[in-house]
């Protein structure tokens, strides 16, 4: 069954399609239930999100001492993931019910933290309709895993460089990086409709344009070193290494490639964790590759819907603790 990512789509090119992949589903009924949007909850997010900012920013610009500065800085990191998270549920069209609000908000939550909104809904579209196969685009960011605590380590100091932002946002500027074992797998993206590649071209100058303009007005209005420490710092460091741990432990070290239930992760775990790396509901991976059409405040009662049902028996449902030794540990030698 193809379940469309909205109402007004019905061509090949722009959906994202469920992963039924031999696995019994839930009423369609009830999917389509899950499935419906509320305005109100969908800006209850946007306002959350935005206040955690504007508080981070407030706090550090009235005590501008290490002591407010550090947390402040990784606190904003965290909520640049959830602005990632949200322009996510409006690239699969589950945002705001108005497409045209659906887009400016998601693309106006996009463009700050470096991405492309409507170019990553081209770019995304490959991972969840050709998940895990050489057309996924991610791969080369999740797979492969276990590759030992060292090597994982080692990645995300890199993150913490900085060295990784350049790549990440190529990647959300339409440029996915090149599976090794399958290289140009996932270019020309020829599933994908010319509207969508039309409006993703748009879309990138506007991201453009917004990191030109945005520095240059912060430094006219007396806050370049702000912006620079507050925003670009965790934008380039911390929110890197997040974005890859949340990758990994929502694919990596998966027991079956091939099937919707053990291919992607759904990780549990304390309220602040999951708060931290796995904003607006990001952590129930599974429920979403199974119903991408559900916007993210549905995916916890999906997760319950499916587990009384005993639909999540035997699945990649995991602690956060448990999945965090089982991405790092050594893999067996080979033979």
């Amino acid at each position: 069954m193809v379940n469309w990512a909205m109402d007004d789509v019905a061509k090949l090119g722009e959906e994202f399609r469920d992963d039924s992949r031999g696995r019994r589903a839930l009423p369609a009924a009830l999917i389509k239930e899950l499935s419906r949007q509320n305005d109100a909850k969908a800006w209850a997010s946007v306002v959350s999100l935005l206040a955690v900012i504007a508080a981070c920013v407030a706090a550090a610009l009235i005590w501008w001492t290490p002591w407010v500065v550090v947390p402040a800085i990784l606190i904003i990191a965290s909520r640049q993931q959830a602005c990632f998270v949200l322009a996510h549920d409006a690239a699969h069209y589950r945002l705001f019910q108005s497409r045209g609000l659906n887009d400016l908000v998601g693309r106006a939550l996009a463009a700050p933290v470096g991405i492309s909104m409507r170019t990553y809904r081209v770019v995304h579209r490959l991972h969840h309709n050709h998940l895990y196969q050489p057309q996924d685009p991610d791969i080369p960011l999740h797979g492969g895993y276990p590759r030992g605590r060292r090597y994982l380590v080692r990645k995300l100091l890199v993150d913490l460089t900085g060295r990784t932002a350049p790549k990440t946002f190529a990647y959300f500027l339409g440029a996915p990086a090149i599976n090794d074992e399958a290289p140009g797998a996932n270019q020309p993206l020829h599933d994908t409709t010319p509207a969508l590649r039309q409006a993703a071209r748009r879309d990138r100058r506007l991201v453009i344009a917004f990191h030109i303009g945005a520095p240059l007005l912060a430094v006219l209005g007396g806050y370049g070193l702000a912006y620079l420490v507050l925003w670009i710092l965790p934008l380039c460091t911390v929110l890197q290494a997040l974005l890859r741990l949340r990758a990994i432990c929502e694919h990596g070290a998966v027991r079956d490639e091939q099937s919707p239930l053990l291919a992607a992760r759904t990780n549990l775990g304390p309220a602040w964790l999951l708060w931290y790396l796995f904003p607006y509901q990001v952590n129930y991976h599974i429920e979403h590759h199974l119903y991408p059409a559900i916007p993210h405040y549905n995916l916890p009662a999906c997760h319950r819907e499916l587990q009384q049902r005993g639909l999540l028996d035997n699945a990649e449902v995991r602690n956060i603790f448990t999945t965090a030794r089982m991405v790092s540990v050594d893999p067996l030698p080979a033979g």
